[in-house]
């Protein structure tokens, strides 16, 4: 079964990476294919927009289109390449890529950072902790806007950073994962709403919208599931969900935010400063108590429990899969 062993191992090498994060997250001496997106998308804007001059949503729509080829098109080349040489070098080409798909425990460190500066009560450091993963101004927030904005983000990563690349990837594998990282990775770099970005990031964003549709209403609920396990409010967390779910601007976000909210009794989101403007925004959530340095604790606990409660079906779901195409197809590569 050479150069189609990548049909047989993908579960066990999501499961591998899996692990792999859990231990590592994304040292930052090991090449990572979302800085090479970075790049492409950097490099394509400059030459696409002199190319297409004044058309820049047709600019755009040919930057994801390129964007996302070349990020599909690559792990697929990874694969077959190594396993054309032997199954276990297949099997340690496709764990690594299934880990770098992942950004759970990236995410739970830079939590972490700010959780260390809060609990000391250092609020210039927490703010500058908090900086590095959100995209609002923090120079003026209080601590309790600096704890609710680190719980917010891990909430959010939980759909974008975890569920939604362990989805792609257990239904078309590290290639069709890495694709959805490239549609992530656009939408954070071009998918603003600004005068640079209205038009020509415009597909990239609706893009994002669209692909993180189902990923972000499975994290809504796999929040609720992990509150009940983890011992936190499960009744709060269905009913903050069903109520607020729809209250922020994008189509996705606030389902996690809504399910993480509830569980934790804390009112997220609300007014926040961006480029020295102030946003309105409405709460989600109701402010049953004060935020406290343990909650960002918390929201990385509910992210791992709602992570291990999908991966099971996740990788059921990836064999069941493959043994639909198997049975399509005659088995292929079978001895």
């Amino acid at each position: 079964m050479k150069g189609l062993g990548f049909f047989y191992f993908g579960p066990l090498a999501i499961l591998l990476g899996f692990l792999l994060d859990l231990l590592l997250g994304d040292p930052p001496s090991f090449p990572h294919p979302v800085r090479g997106i970075g790049f492409l998308v950097s490099r394509g804007e400059r030459t696409l927009r002199g190319i297409f001059g004044i058309r820049e949503r047709l600019a755009g729509t040919m930057l994801v289109a390129f964007v996302g080829l070349v990020s599909f098109s690559f792990p697929l080349a990874v694969l077959f390449v190594f396993y054309r040489i032997n199954i276990w070098a297949g099997l340690l080409a496709e764990t690594v890529l299934c880990w770098q798909v992942q950004a759970a425990r990236c995410m739970q460190i830079e939590a972490m950072k700010v959780y260390a500066a809060a609990e000391s009560g250092d609020l210039p450091l927490a703010r500058k902790a908090v900086s590095m993963i959100v995209g609002r101004d923090t120079a003026d927030l209080s601590m309790e806007q600096v704890i609710k904005a680190a719980v917010e983000t891990v909430a959010e990563n939980l759909s974008d950073g975890v569920i939604a690349p362990l989805f792609f990837t257990a239904l078309g594998g590290p290639a069709l994962g890495m694709l959805y990282k490239a549609v992530n990775t656009m939408d954070s770099m071009i998918g603003y709403d600004d005068e640079r970005y209205l038009l020509f990031g415009r597909s990239a964003a609706r893009l994002d919208d669209a692909v993180n549709w189902v990923p972000a209403r499975l994290s809504g609920r796999l929040l609720i599931l992990a509150a009940s396990v983890l011992g936190f409010d499960r009744e709060n967390a269905a009913k903050i969900y069903r109520r607020d779910r729809g209250k922020h601007a994008s189509p996705n976000s606030g389902h996690p935010e809504a399910a993480c909210a509830g569980a934790l009794g804390l009112a997220l989101a609300g007014d926040a400063r961006y480029g020295g403007k102030i946003l309105e925004k409405p709460a989600i959530g109701d402010a049953l108590r004060d935020p406290v340095p343990a909650d960002i604790l918390s929201s990385v606990k509910l992210m791992y429990g709602a992570e291990l409660i999908f991966l099971v079906p996740a990788l059921a779901a990836g064999l069941a899969l493959r043994f639909a195409v198997f049975a399509l197809t005659g088995f292929p590569g079978a001895p």
